[in-house]
């Protein structure tokens, strides 16, 4: 009987997501040459060639990419079956890879990690703050906290904050220099602080109003790749934001911003993301259900947004939206 080595074959999957073994091996802390032979040897147990090796690039071959799903299926069942024999009352342990937005995360997220930590003391937390959407297959990271709607089926989402919404806001120094906006086609004659992601600007900010969508251009003298700058920016007097009410909460309650329009927004729901419901482990159900009881009370003091005719604009095509 064949012995697949249960190493061999998570090195195997990381291979196929990262495209590389020298990345596969600074992941797992090997060098290249251990995680190719773990190939090697894997395909002399399966009697198959999993890899396409050139000196450029390294692809999966047809039999590999039928293999692969499989092969994640077995790792997926062994950590569920690992984690069912424990027991959900057993004491959490092992490492926890997580994602988040860097400003969710950063004014947020930290002291609940902290505190969950302090009530797990043998689990390990891995973070990863970053405006950049990770990637839950390609990338080492368990779950990924996400802001926003997506309809991709390959992942499995449990809601965190399905309230939230996306809000305009602005400092009282800003209006008092620049005046209040009373439509949304207003917001042309603003300096707006646009966020950008990969290179690309969300410079189209689309609103739910009377139950359709409107877009609006806007555009300003200051954009950024980070989030949290882009709200710092606000607080300054710099010009007006649109981002999520979890990231302005504070700000609005300190009177450090001021929503404007109502409440005009749209919604953007907080949800965990995984890329199989077999790698909800007792760490990500518990780290669900305590996050979830930290989120819902913030929804207090969001404006449920505007009904009204606020804007003339009529639906357009947008691209995408701030955090």
């Amino acid at each position: 009987m064949k012995m697949i080595r249960f190493d061999d074959l998570q090195l195997f999957v990381r291979t196929a997501a990262l495209g590389s073994f020298s990345q596969a091996a600074r992941e797992a802390d090997l060098l290249p040459g251990q995680v190719a032979a773990a190939v090697a040897r894997l395909e002399r147990e399966l009697d198959l060639r999993l890899f396409v090796r050139t000196t450029r690039s390294l692809r999966l071959t047809g039999e590999g990419a039928l293999y692969l799903p499989y092969a994640q299926e077995v790792l997926a069942t062994l950590r569920e079956g690992q984690a069912r024999v424990q027991g959900e009352d057993t004491e959490l342990h092992g490492t926890l890879q997580l994602s988040a937005p860097s400003d969710f995360g950063r004014n947020l997220l930290l002291p609940w990690l902290s505190a969950f930590r302090a009530a797990h003391p043998r689990l390990r937390l891995h973070l990863r703050l970053s405006d950049e959407v990770a990637d839950v297959f390609r990338e080492p990271v368990d779950v990924a906290i996400r802001i926003g709607h997506f309809d991709d089926a390959s992942y499995v989402a449990l809601p965190l904050l399905e309230g939230n919404r996306r809000v305009l806001a602005a400092s009282p120094d800003y209006l008092q220099r620049r005046g209040t906006p009373t439509r949304l086609d207003e917001l042309r004659e603003h300096d707006c602080l646009v966020y950008q992601l990969s290179g690309r600007a969300y410079d189209r900010w689309s609103f739910d109003v009377e139950g359709r969508r409107s877009v609006i251009p806007v555009r300003g003298p200051l954009v950024c790749d980070d989030a949290d700058v882009v709200r710092r920016w606000a607080v300054a007097g710099e010009g007006i934001t649109y981002k999520s009410w979890l990231d302005l909460r504070e700000d609005v309650l300190a009177g450090r911003l001021q929503l404007l329009l109502d409440g005009v927004g749209s919604s953007i729901p907080l949800q965990l993301v995984c890329p199989h419901r077999k790698q909800f482990s007792p760490a990500v159900r518990q780290l669900h259900a305590q996050l979830r009881q930290h989120l819902q009370p913030l929804l207090s003091g969001m404006p449920e947004g505007s009904t009204g005719p606020l804007s003339p604009i009529p639906a357009l095509t947008d691209n995408g939206g701030p955090p």
